[in-house]
């Protein structure tokens, strides 16, 4: 019990400092995942791809974005169980048995350890990485999936038994690899955690919970409920949707901090919003006559859930949708696929995506040490137009184009600028915020009823209109393809 108390009251092992959050604490085990070579190599990530080509500030890596989130992810859970016995208190109720500290204790460390670990399987350059043509086609192909979970002797590993086999491989598939392979390594049942349960939280994974997870499922109800779970109750996968809405929601800790990172180090205010506000009206919800267990809301605390979501918004339209860096953006892809039509290249990148001992070395060092040599050996590359930044020459930028429409803007550039088609660029940024509507029926608001001073759940959209003002939407931007260059003069376009 000493233990449990220990670490609820933040016995840290260990204190490192972080521009954006300041002191993060962290357990021994955390630490043990942190110096693992395959966590190490995030280091050498940006977590932006290569959108310091347009805002200089923006060098920070996924390593330090992932202590961020597993930090926000443990805030955020530890500042909802504070809340819940503040209201205990407030009803006159006495102090929480003993018995429930063992279950916020597991609970909490498995949902760091979920945000900890929930990018570590991302490779060079982010995002970007699997949209070059050249990677799709490594990543689909047949078996590469079981070559990822096989040991040297060829043997399935015993995860993969429990994982859908994917037709084409993304990052969440290589983070659940890598998460499990960093938790065998570091012997995490030693530290009283089954692994099972943190990757079971995780996106692409559903493995069945622990007998522990189980048995603290049922704790964590009562503690909440103040009821003993009914008869056939599935607890565990409650308490499994509970953390995972803290792993990757719509309220998550992830967009928590980046969004907050990114606006910092790209020197914006457009991506701030109040997290301590956030977090301080986050609670965890639940309804007995449902047998519901989710996020909640105050009612309170509406105004700064509509800034996070409105912040997230305008950094995709203002920032990630920048026109220059979507621009670079497309040159990174080319450029990933022209230095893979070298053979050795290519056949190396494919032994680092089916081995994870190569795997820890495909940062995006090994990316820009390609495109330096290939620029060297010709000035007309793409890896050539991006070592020197020369961004692409935008010719137009237009919103919620339809596929036809797209088409006819690309002709009808074309023959403004007297070029064939096909040396306009297009490049379209998606942003799906119709799932903020369908995500957030998850979220209940939490009220106290005028005249019985009764706590009511009701959905967020019965509350607020906000949330139902953003739909799914793309801007696309139109570049002059490089091969053009020099061939068009410069001048206005209506469309």
């Amino acid at each position: 019990m000493t233990n449990y108390l220990n670490d609820l009251l933040g016995a840290y092992d260990r204190l490192i400092m972080d521009p954006v959050h300041g002191g993060i604490s962290l357990y021994g085990h955390e630490v043990q995942v942190i110096d693992h070579p395959l966590f190490q190599r995030l280091r050498f990530i940006c977590q932006n791809d290569i959108l310091s080509l347009v805002f200089p500030g923006a060098t920070h890596s996924r390593f330090l974005h992932s202590i961020g989130t597993m930090h926000t992810g443990g805030r955020m859970f530890r500042t909802m169980v504070a809340a819940h016995l503040a209201d205990r208190s407030q009803r006159g109720l006495k102090d929480i048995p003993v018995e429930y500290l063992p279950a916020l204790d597991y609970v909490h460390k498995v949902t760091r350890l979920a945000c900890l670990l929930h990018d570590c399987g991302h490779s060079s350059f982010s995002h970007q990485f699997t949209k070059a043509h050249s990677i799709r086609d490594l990543l689909s192909e047949p078996g590469r999936f079981r070559q990822l979970w096989q040991d040297d002797n060829q043997k399935p590993l015993s995860p993969s038994a429990r994982l859908e086999e994917p037709a084409t491989l993304e990052h969440e598939h290589y983070s659940v690899r890598c998460a499990w392979q960093i938790l065998q390594d570091i012997d995490l049942p030693h530290y009283g955690i089954d692994p099972v349960d943190v990757l079971g939280v995780m996106e692409t994974a559903n493995f069945e919970p622990s007998d522990l997870f189980r048995q603290y499922a049922d704790s964590f109800w009562r503690f909440i409920s103040g009821r003993a779970p009914s008869e056939g109750m599935d607890t565990a996968s409650l308490l499994k949707k509970l953390i995972s809405l803290i792993v990757s929601g719509e309220i998550d800790a992830d967009r928590a901090d980046y969004m907050l990172r990114d606006g910092f180090h790209s020197s914006v205010t457009i991506g701030g919003f109040n997290l301590d506000h956030l977090l301080n009206n986050l609670r965890v919800g639940w309804d007995t006559e449902t047998n519901w267990l989710g996020l909640a809301i105050t009612a309170k605390g509406l105004g700064a859930l509509e800034d996070f979501v409105y912040s997230r918004h305008q950094m995709y339209r203002k920032v990630y949708g920048h026109k220059t860096s979507i621009g670079f953006d497309w040159l990174l892809r080319r450029a990933i696929d022209e230095v893979l039509e070298d053979q050795d290249c290519r056949d190396y990148v494919d032994e680092c995506l089916k081995d994870l001992r190569e795997f820890r070395h495909l940062t995006d060092n090994y990316f820009w040490e390609l495109f330096r040599r290939k620029s060297k050996q010709s000035e007309k590359s793409f890896s050539r137009r991006l070592i020197d930044r020369r961004k692409l020459n935008h010719l137009l930028t237009r919103e919620n184009l339809e596929p036809g429409e797209l088409e006819q803007v690309r002709e009808d550039l074309a023959r403004h600028y007297k070029v064939e088609p096909e040396m306009i660029v297009s490049c379209t940024l998606r942003a799906r915020f119709s799932k903020i509507q369908e995500n957030f029926n998850d979220i209940k608001v939490l009220s106290r009823e005028p005249l019985s001073k009764a706590l009511a759940l009701k959905q967020i959209t019965d509350v607020s209109s906000f949330f139902s003002k953003f739909s799914d939407g793309n801007i696309t931007h139109f570049y002059l393809h490089p091969l053009a260059d020099g061939l068009v003069k410069a001048s206005s376009f209506s469309p």
